[in-house]
């Protein structure tokens, strides 16, 4: 009895269950990541490409906007506006005795520049003139400026050889008696353009075919007709 008393009212011992050990809290060695100087240099890298390109572009557009409008040549127009007989020269040759003669028109040519550049030309320039196909006369051209869609002149002094007109002296009389001489005018003028305040200058040539018809004896022009172009 006692001693199931005792077992009844006995205090009862608390157990306690062993907890498994926990891990050793370790210092975490993770750090916020930071930029790499080699990242860094190479993102700069990156951007200063992209830049690069895009300016590229930019100026692509930019050029191929400007060949196709600024530097789309378009032909001028040449009128000769004026004839003027500046003098008759004859000349004795030797040692086979001939006799020429060489007449000086001072001539006027109006020219018409369409194109938003100014056309500079030096010494070079060159005029020859025929007669029914044969070579009678030439002149050069003396340096001058046209200016960007604008109108200048061009001076120039023509020798025509009269004794190769008389080449063909049995026509030139029928064509004085007529009252006209017609003739035929080549010129080459070999210059610069000049374009955005002259940023940009290229060689250019100045070509213009012309025939004309002369009145005898005030050698006024009485028609033309040119043919006018230039090649960059």
């Amino acid at each position: 009895m006692a001693s199931a008393a005792g077992h009844g009212t006995g205090s009862v011992l608390p157990t306690h269950t062993a907890a498994a050990p926990s891990a050793p809290a370790w210092p975490s060695t993770s750090k916020p990541k930071e930029d790499d100087p080699r990242r860094r240099r190479r993102r700069c890298a990156c951007v200063c490409l992209v830049v690069t390109l895009a300016v590229l572009a930019a100026l692509a557009i930019t050029l191929l906007v400007l060949f196709l409008t600024v530097l789309k040549v378009r032909d001028p127009t040449t009128r000769l506006v004026s004839t003027r007989l500046a003098g008759v020269a004859p000349r004795l040759t030797f040692p086979a005795i001939s006799i020429q003669l060489n007449v000086t028109l001072l001539l006027t040519v109006s020219v018409h520049n369409p194109n938003p550049a100014s056309f500079t030309y030096d010494s070079g320039g060159h005029t020859d003139l025929t007669y029914r196909g044969a070579h009678v006369g030439d002149a050069e051209i003396d340096p001058g400026r046209i200016p960007s869609r604008g109108d200048g002149e061009v001076k120039l002094a023509l020798t025509v050889q009269a004794d190769r007109l008389a080449d063909d002296l049995a026509q030139l009389v029928a064509d004085v008696e007529s009252g006209s001489v017609a003739m035929e005018a080549s010129t080459r003028i070999p210059g610069r353009v000049s374009i955005l305040g002259g940023l940009i200058k290229r060689h250019a040539v100045a070509y213009s075919d012309c025939s004309f018809v002369f009145g005898v004896p005030d050698m006024k022009v009485r028609s033309q007709q040119c043919h006018d172009r230039t090649k960059l």
